[in-house]
C-alpha cells in the first residue's frame, strides 16, 4: 500500500493502530503522514504503539481498560492538525498526542483550550512528546498541555556547557528551520554560548524555510567561507538528514552540536564521515546503559524489524506510563481529574526518576550529550539504524540541572 493511501486511510480513520473497544481509551496521535516529514510521523505513530502495547500487555488502566491509538495526518501544517483535532474529537478521543513542529503544538493547545471552553463535559488533554518551543510551557501554558520533552532552552543549557569545555571551538555557526522551535534554538544558542563563551566567534546566524530546503549546498558552503569549526542546529527530519549529506558530500567536517540527528535517517546519510563529528543533546539513547533503555530499543527493534528505523524518543513510554498512572491514582478517565493527578508525578523512566512540574506542565528528567562513535561492544554496544555506529555519552546532566525558570501563569478547570 502506498505511503499516501496508507496516510488518508489512516487519517479517515478506517486503519486504527489498535483493537477497537467502547471502554477504550483512545489517544489520537496527529504527527505528518505525508510530506517531507512523514518518515518521522510514522515513526512517532510506532513509538505510540509500542508503549501502548507494553501497558495493554499488563492489563491496562481501570481494572482492563486499553490504550488504543489512532493516527491523524497532520501534515505539518496548524490548521491541518486543528482539523485532525475536531475529527478526533468527533470518534471519542480525549487525549491527543504531537511529537513534531512547535507551530503545530501551539495550534492545538489554542484549539483544546477553545474546545475545552466550550464543551466542558467532553474536555480534552494534549500530551506533548516532541515539540519543544519553551513558550509553549510559560507564555502559552495550560492546564491541558503536559510536555514530556526537554525544552529547548534545557536542551541548549546542556548543549553549550559541553561547548564551554572544548578550548578547540572558535568560530560557531548557527543555522536553524524558519519557525518557533528553529527561533528558539538560534536565540538560546548564540546567548547561552557568548555568556559562557565570550571568545567563540559567532560566523553566522542563519534560519531557512521549514521542510522545503531540497539541496543545503549553499548553506554549507557558507559555512565553509566563513570559516566555522562547529555548528549548532536544532534541524529535524528532513531538513537534518539533507544537511548532514550536503557536509558529507562537500567534506565539511565541523563539530555539528545537534538536537536531532541520532536517528530518523540521518545516520546512515553520513555514514562514517560523523564518527568524532557529531554530537546531540537528548533525553535518551540506546547506549545509556540501563535495563530499561536496552529492553526499549530491542523492543522496538524486534516489533518493526521492517523499518529502517529504531527507538528514538523515551517520550512516548514516559507520556503513556504517566497518563496510566494518573488514570489510575484518580480511578477516571476524565482528562480533568487525570491532569491534577499528573501534576507533581513522579516515576523511574529508562534513565532514571522524572516528575511532572504542578507550576508549568514541564517534565524534568535528565539529558545527555553523546557523540557519534563506532560500535565497540563496551560503551558503544547498539548501532543506530543499522549503521554499525551508535552513540557514546560524554556527560550525563541530572534533571535537577535542567530546571528554568517559568513565565507561566496557569488557568486551572
Amino acid at each position: 500500500m502506498k505511503r499516501t493511501l496508507m496516510a488518508a486511510l489512516v487519517c479517515a480513520g478506517v486503519i486504527s493502530t489498535g483493537a477497537l473497544a467502547a471502554d477504550n481509551v483512545k489517544i489520537a496521535v496527529i504527527d505528518p503522514l505525508s510530506g517531507p516529514f512523514a518518515n518521522v510521523g510514522e515513526a512517532m505513530v510506532r513509538h505510540v504503539q509500542l508503549a501502548a502495547d507494553a501497558i495493554n500487555a499488563r492489563g491496562g488502566v481501570l481494572g482492563g481498560a486499553k490504550f488504543e491509538v489512532i493516527a491523524f495526518d497532520s501534515k505539518s501544517n496548524p490548521q491541518e492538525a486543528q482539523n485532525a483535532l475536531k475529527q478526533a474529537v468527533d470518534k471519542g478521543v480525549r487525549y491527543i498526542n504531537q511529537t513534531n513542529g512547535s507551530n503545530v503544538a501551539a495550534a492545538l493547545i489554542d484549539a483544546v483550550n477553545k474546545h475545552n471552553e466550550r464543551n466542558p463535559d467532553k474536555t480534552v488533554m494534549f500530551l506533548n512528546t516532541g515539540a519543544v518551543d519553551p513558550a509553549l510551557t510559560n507564555d502559552k501554558c495550560s492546564f491541558w498541555h503536559f510536555r514530556f520533552d526537554a525544552d529547548a532552552d534545557m536542551k541548549m543549557s546542556a548543549l553549550t556547557d559541553a561547548m564551554a569545555k572544548n578550548k578547540s571551538i572558535k568560530k560557531v555557526y548557527l543555522l536553524n528551520q524558519d519557525y518557533a522551535f528553529g527561533q528558539a534554538v538560534a536565540k538560546a544558542g548564540k546567548a547561552m554560548l557568548t555568556k559562557k563563551r565570550p571568545d567563540v566567534e559567532i560566523v553566522g546566524d542563519e534560519l531557512h524555510p521549514l521542510g522545503k530546503v531540497k539541496d543545503f549546498a549553499p548553506y554549507v558552503a557558507k559555512m565553509k567561507a566563513a570559516g566555522a569549526d562547529s555548528v549548532i542546529t536544532g534541524n529535524w527530519g528532513n531538513d537534518m538528514t539533507l544537511l548532514i549529506k550536503a557536509a558529507r558530500d562537500a567534506g565539511f567536517k565541523p563539530m555539528f552540536y545537534t538536537y536531532y540527528a541520532g536517528g530518523l535517517g540521518t545516520p546512515p546519510a553520513l555514514g562514517d564521515a560523523g564518527i568524532g563529528h557529531l554530537k546531540q543533546v537528548t533525553q535518551w539513547h540506546a547506549n545509556v546503559g540501563t535495563d530499561k533503555a536496552t529492553k526499549h530499543y530491542e523492543a522496538y527493534r524486534a516489533k518493526y524489524k521492517d523499518t529502517k528505523d529504531d527507538f528514538y524518543f523515551s517520550t512516548h513510554f514516559l507520556a503513556l506510563e504517566m497518563l496510566a498512572k494518573a488514570i489510575d491514582a484518580a480511578k477516571s478517565a476524565e482528562p480533568a481529574k487525570v491532569g491534577k493527578a499528573l501534576e507533581g508525578l513522579k516515576i523511574e523512566g529508562d534513565t532514571g526518576e522524572v516528575s511532572m512540574r504542578a507550576d508549568n506542565h514541564q517534565l524534568v528528567q535528565p539529558l545527555f550529550i553523546s557523540t557519534y562513535s563506532k560500535v565497540d561492544g563496551k560503551d558503544v554496544k547498539f548501532d543506530v539504524e543499522r549503521t554499525g555506529n551508535g552513540f557514546k555519552s560524554d556527560d550525563r546532566v541530572e534533571g535537577s540541572e535542567t530546571v528554568m525558570p517559568t513565565t507561566c501563569k496557569m488557568q486551572r478547570p
